[in-house]
């Protein structure tokens, strides 16, 4: 009895063969003859220097029956993200701001945006010297100071003059804090 029970479970461990095995078949097709060169783009693609308009960062597409790429279906400022990439441009300037100083305000740590409203956390001076404290600057207050480092950051608004985009968010306005009180000859302009 106990040499049976010990066959069934080593029955069960052991890897089986399936009856019928699966068969493994491949396709080849030939896609050298429908890619360009590393390079060389599409004669519908725009290259980085030479967008201009909306209408520049509109995609060709793909040839019927392929996958298009990312390059090839992507719009706007996606697109200008990619353009950018491929010769080297970070376009959206995602370097770190710098921590290797407390912002004054004759000196303050610059921001750069393309909105009219950035969000900015500060970890202090050195870096990570107190938690994470997030800011909100904009164009109508374009400076702002960390309550736990003292650090001050200013708003430097690199964006269109009349973006088509902007909006007033419907009437919204921004709730008052303390700084709305203090007397106009002590803001730092």
């Amino acid at each position: 009895m106990l040499f049976r029970r010990s066959a069934i479970a080593l029955s069960r461990r052991v890897a089986t063969r399936p009856i019928i095995p699966r068969s493994f078949t491949t396709s080849v097709v030939r896609c050298d003859d429908q890619k360009p060169p590393p390079g060389n783009l599409n004669p519908k693609m725009v290259p980085f220097e030479d967008v201009k308009t909306y209408e520049d960062l509109l995609p060709p597409g793909a040839q019927p029956g392929t996958v298009p790429s990312d390059l090839e279906q992507s719009t706007g400022l996606e697109r200008l993200e990619i353009l950018g990439k491929m010769q080297g441009i970070d376009i959206f300037d995602m370097k770190p701001l710098d921590s290797s100083r407390v912002g004054t305000l004759d000196d303050p740590i610059m921001v750069k945006s393309f909105g009219d409203e950035q969000y900015l956390g500060c970890t202090g001076c050195p870096a990570d010297s107190h938690h994470v404290k997030w800011h909100t600057i904009s164009r109508k207050r374009p400076v702002e100071r960390c309550v736990d480092c003292g650090s001050v950051y200013k708003m430097e608004y690199v964006g269109p003059p009349d973006d088509p985009n902007a909006h007033d968010h419907h009437g919204y306005e921004e709730p008052k804090n303390f700084s709305d009180y203090v007397k106009e000859e002590y803001r730092w302009n």
